[in-house]
């Protein structure tokens, strides 16, 4: 009875420890090979017209630059992006969080340069 309690104590040690280990290597950034691709275009609109309703502002996005997705909870996209309000042109950077049916952005800054 005593070996099963530890067998079992093991097991739970052991799948535990897989599972952090398994977070720490889905948590590194890595880099968007197609920023053309039609879902982080969307993601990058999306990103667009939520700061347009937080700020008020008339934004367009122009295209997506670079970015970068780190998965953990869900999928943190962090691109950098050109956007127009008609007459001119800057670069942000915006942090959009996904998970399934739900997006957040979380951050949208202007590019220094």
């Amino acid at each position: 009875m005593k070996f099963q309690y530890v067998f079992l104590l093991f097991v739970v040690l052991m799948t535990s420890t897989i599972g952090v280990k398994n977070q720490v290597i889905a948590s590194v950034w890595n880099p968007i090979k197609d920023v053309n691709d039609p879902h982080v275009i969307d993601i990058a609109k999306y990103a667009v017209t939520e700061q347009d309703k937080k700020a008020k502002l008339n934004l367009k996005l122009d295209k997506v630059i670079s970015g970068e997705t780190k998965v953990e909870v869900g999928t943190t996209y962090c691109l950098n992006i050109s956007a127009s309000d008609n007459i001119v042109s800057n670069k942000y950077n915006v942090v959009v969080l996904e998970k399934k049916h739900f997006r957040n952005l979380t951050s949208f800054v202007p590019l220094q340069g």
